[in-house]
């Protein structure tokens, strides 16, 4: 999977500059950068080079890096701003507290870096399409790999905002603005979401049955589970358990031995991995732009910004013996696994463990896999689906547990896996939506001491900069 990062195709579109296209030249999407493919280099003997523009666009720094922590992460009772007082990350204080607006920086970046994305995609099927000399299996598996990507950016929209526009297609000179940038029923999105994962799942092959080569790409197993999360995230516990029996069944994934090392480079797209964000540390670097050095330790002995570090109350609600927390948190003061000592001058007490990298730790650009998808959280979507439906769910819920050096669970009940979510996946940009999905975000978050208004905090404010250059087509969610 790392040669997908090879050679991979740029396009940068915001959804209002697909409303230029809609005025211009339709041809004139295409930015290549001087080392890469030129459009009519894609043809069907590289066909794989337009799905890899769209892996390509989870490397950037608006999708998965500084903006997508603040909002995912920072936003939660897991994670404070960190970094220094006086520093801001621009707005990261305001999503630390959760007082930010539609003018935020960091809504306005995720917003535009998701519709680049999805309009790769686009771009990315409308060509496959066309291409009837290439060979069918493949040509299905690429469409399958390119519907299950853009479900997973339309499912992480469909989090943040609630219903958005649905853009399904390139849009030509006869599209209306108005259909273009209307907005969909969050269950309209949905119903989106899940069309292009019941498409991946029949065109996917097994995890086993890639090539080594092109380990990384999505399969079966990552389709059904990110079907199966976007089941659990509307309730339909039927199909949620009905996916997860299916993946536990397969024999395609089992939980790493020691937690820790699934962080680890040599823990990437391991047995427990189902879909990760594929990095290539050696030159020319290919990593998730400031992933790493965004969230390391600062100050005198550090080696990063400093920001999205774990909070104390995360610290404290792991049971004695839990390996998760020190697999989770790096603590002032300890050497790391690779021996790296972290000083006591650094300036924040705990930092991201999960987003660290030992290998040019301080680079712009690190070898560090983001994982996405885990069989442990298959484990617990079954366990809490079981709760649902009737079924097992202290054999699921347990396995997790044992993973993590503690006994099996004295109840097990919708708090006992809501608690091991917490525990298995922190910084694994969960835990805000969890609580939002779970009803309880404003009691937990206010407790926290967050600004959290039921019935505003559960979506964030469309940007108010995608608004205005709509001309108002865009609708604002309430509140702000």
């Amino acid at each position: 999977m790392k040669n997908l990062i090879k050679s991979a195709m740029r396009y940068h579109l915001s959804l209002f500059f697909m409303l230029i296209l809609l005025l211009g030249c339709s041809e004139d999407f295409l930015e290549v950068e001087s080392n890469q493919e030129t459009e009519e280099a894609i043809t069907v003997e590289n066909a794989s080079e337009l799905v890899n523009a769209v892996y390509n666009s989870f490397l950037q720094w608006p999708m998965s890096s500084f903006s997508w922590n603040g909002i995912s992460s920072i936003t939660s009772d897991d994670a404070d701003k960190g970094s220094d007082p006086g520093d801001t990350g621009t707005d990261k204080h305001l999503l630390d507290a959760l007082t930010f607006d539609a003018t935020s920086i960091s809504f306005n970046e995720i917003w535009e870096a998701h519709y680049d994305g999805i309009q790769r995609a686009n771009q990315a099927l409308s060509r496959l399409e066309s291409f009837n000399e290439l060979d069918d299996t493949l040509k299905s598996r690429l469409i399958g790999e390119t519907k299950f990507l853009r479900a997973l950016l339309y499912f992480r929209l469909v989090k943040m905002f609630g219903g958005v526009p649905l853009i399904g297609d390139v849009p030509d000179l006869n599209s209306n603005p108005n259909e273009l940038l209307k907005r969909a029923t969050k269950e309209e999105t949905y119903v989106f979401i899940e069309t292009d994962l019941q498409e991946a799942i029949l065109a996917l092959p097994q995890k086993s049955e890639y090539d080594s080569s092109e380990l990384g790409r999505a399969t079966n197993g990552a389709a059904k589970a990110l079907l199966a999360k976007v089941s659990m995230y509307q309730n339909k516990w039927t199909k949620a358990y009905e996916l997860t029996n299916e993946i536990i069944g397969s024999g395609e994934y089992g939980l790493t031995a020691n937690y820790e090392d699934i962080w680890k480079e040599i823990g990437e797209n391991n047995t427990e991995s189902i879909f990760e964000i594929q990095a290539r540390g050696e030159t020319p670097t290919a990593g998730v732009q400031g992933y790493s050095v965004s969230q390391g330790a600062r100050g005198d002995g550090g080696w990063g910004w400093g920001f999205n570090t774990p909070t104390q109350n995360l610290a404290d609600s792991y049971e004695p013996g839990d390996t998760r927390r020190d697999g989770t948190i790096i603590f002032r003061g300890e050497t790391l696994f690779d021996g790296r000592l972290v000083a006591n001058t650094v300036v924040n007490p705990m930092y991201n463990q999960k987003a660290y990298s030992s290998a040019l730790s301080d680079a712009w650009e690190t070898g560090k896999n983001i994982r996405i998808l885990r069989f442990a959280e298959i484990l617990l979507i079954n366990a809490e689906a079981a709760l649902q439906v009737g079924g097992d769910a202290a054999a699921p819920l347990n396995q997790v547990r044992n993973r993590a050096g503690l006994s099996n669970a004295v109840s097990v009940d919708q708090m006992a896996v809501w608690n091991e979510r917490r525990h298995e996946l922190a910084f694994e940009h969960d835990r805000y939506f969890d609580l939002v999905r779970q009803g309880r975000a404003g009691t937990v978050l206010r407790a926290h001491g967050k600004s959290f208004v039921d019935g505003k905090h559960e979506v964030f404010p469309i940007p108010n900069d995608q608004i205005q250059k709509s001309g108002g087509l865009l609708i604002q969610n309430p509140g702000y």
